[in-house]
């Protein structure tokens, strides 16, 4: 039996310029993954990232805590939502203030996943279809094996919803989406059997300041 585990990248930098680098917390998160899988016993065959600097950069994080010889590999298939113009295309002021603007994120991707899509934008089916076959090249590298994946929240919940209710995911997408710890793990389990969810989400590395959702 394999096992995939899906890691969502440490807190970014909200509110900055560049949102896609790593705080300081990000990054600590992800040292604190890294060494906590280690003690677990962790040694994956494979490690695959998105190709954006926030799942590299927790991918360097979490190599240097654990140890893990193993080189990441790009898949570009795992990137996140372009959240920033889809939260844009509201055409209300963006709030500095994190809970205002989850309330902005929750109202856009719903309008998202309801089939509106901005110009030149990617629409939500394209997003699942693409999460989806990242997904599964995941799982056929997880056969006989153990693979770790950095990606983002959005991913994850594709994925997770694709495998609890493949013939409708939006419906659980959103509530997947919202509730991602940074640096959490998602775990799935490859067997003879078929391809399950296992657990969702897991974040027992993180106590105090260290535990994030943005």
């Amino acid at each position: 039996m394999g096992l995939l585990l899906l890691v969502r990248h440490g807190q970014a930098s909200f509110g900055a310029d560049d949102y896609d680098v790593l705080s300081p917390t990000g990054h600590e998160q992800g040292r604190l993954l890294g060494a906590h899988l280690a003690g677990l016993g962790v040694r994956p065959d494979a490690v695959v990232r998105g190709g954006m600097r926030r799942h590299r950069e927790t991918a360097e994080a979490m190599l240097e805590s654990s140890g893990w010889g193993v080189v990441p590999q790009v898949d570009g298939d795992w990137d996140e939502f372009d959240h920033v113009t889809l939260v844009g295309a509201m055409g209300e002021e963006l709030p500095t203030d994190r809970r205002a603007f989850q309330d902005l994120f929750e109202r856009a991707t719903a309008r998202w996943v309801a089939g509106h899509v901005h110009e030149g934008g990617e629409s939500y089916d394209a997003f699942l279809a693409r999460t989806r076959a990242a997904l599964d090249r995941a799982v056929d590298r997880a056969r006989t094996g153990t693979v770790v994946v950095v990606t983002s929240g959005g991913p994850i919940g594709a994925a997770a919803a694709s495998l609890v209710d493949p013939t409708d995911p939006a419906r659980l997408w959103s509530a997947f989406n919202t509730v991602l710890v940074n640096s959490s793990v998602t775990r799935v389990v490859v067997g003879r059997s078929g391809t399950r969810l296992l657990t969702f989400n897991e974040h027992p590395h993180l106590v105090g300041d260290t535990l994030t959702y943005r």
